[in-house]
């Protein structure tokens, strides 16, 4: 093959329509995922945007029977799993995380009998891992307006709802709204799965909501640093992803995900070996130290 020829067999997957919708939706979805992660990460919310992924199922399920978008009946089903997760915890013993367990997979499993029980032309699969290949520019234009809401509220409120995620109490004592940062980040995650649903499917978004932020926090302590860290990790994979599916004959978003776990894996092992080296260089310099007890 000439060099004619390489090119047009790299850049082939451009020429086709549901390439592009492909390319362009994930790398829109990439970017709220990718900053709501280094939130969920430091707040220890990575159950709650799991919780919230799978309750959207029965949403989904009852807007088609209504006759409502989709988008509108995910995002209903995903602020009640919130709301009957905050008003449990509140009114019992039960620690969150247990809450959470309960809620969403009692959702979940809701959503299952519903879509076994009600003939649609919803199919279960694309539901629950997506269709990135069959959707349309009109699926593209509604996940650029989520993406740029989300975002928008984030820049608005970012340093407000970095002190909620920080301190609570501090926020609290310096008269921040936290009940309403509370639901308002709940919100934002669940308006950014509906983003993502349509894309990579409610099981398969949980790791863009946690692998980019967990991957760049072992790369940085610095918020700003993790941010930037994150979006730029969640956008490479998930180019390479839709890019990469196309030549091996794969699904996209499995692959953008195991590409997501590559590269977590690749800096895990890395500050592993960096905190090595410096724990047993900290070891050394303290053995050439002269203790106290020694002669003069």
């Amino acid at each position: 093959m000439n060099a004619t020829d390489w090119l047009h067999l790299l850049l082939e997957p451009f020429t086709y329509t549901f390439m592009q919708q492909a390319f362009y939706i994930v790398l829109l979805v990439a970017v709220p995922t990718a900053v709501l992660s280094c939130f969920l990460v430091l707040k220890g919310w990575s159950l709650m945007g799991d919780a919230i992924s799978h309750s959207v199922l029965p949403g989904v399920v009852i807007a088609y029977v209504v006759g409502f978008p989709y988008a509108i009946g995910a995002f209903a089903a995903g602020m009640l799993c919130a709301l009957s997760t905050g008003f449990l915890k509140e009114n019992s013993r039960l620690k969150e995380d247990t809450i959470m367990g309960v809620v969403f997979s009692s959702m979940f499993a809701l959503g299952l009998v519903l879509m076994t029980k009600i003939e649609s032309a919803v199919h279960l699969d694309h539901v629950l891992f997506g269709d990135v290949l069959g959707l349309s520019w009109r699926d593209v234009a509604e996940a650029g307006a989520i993406t740029l809401l989300v975002v928008t509220a984030l820049i608005l409120k970012g340093r407000d709802l970095l002190a909620f995620v920080f301190d609570h109490q501090h926020a609290k004592a310096i008269g921040l709204p936290v009940v309403m940062l509370h639901y308002g980040l709940l919100s934002l995650l669940s308006l950014t799965i509906v983003g993502a649903l349509k894309a990579v499917g409610m099981i398969l978004v949980i790791a863009m909501l946690i692998t980019p932020g967990a991957t760049a926090h072992l790369l940085t302590e610095k918020f700003q640093s993790m941010v930037i860290a994150s979006v730029s990790i969640s956008l490479s994979t998930s180019f390479a992803g839709v890019y990469l599916s196309f030549y091996i004959d794969s699904a996209p978003a499995p692959t953008i995900v195991v590409l997501m776990t590559v590269v977590f894996i690749v800096v895990f092992i890395r500050h592993s070996i960096k905190a090595k080296r410096a724990s047993a260089a900290l070891l050394r310099s303290e053995s050439r130290m002269p203790s106290l007890f020694d002669s003069q």
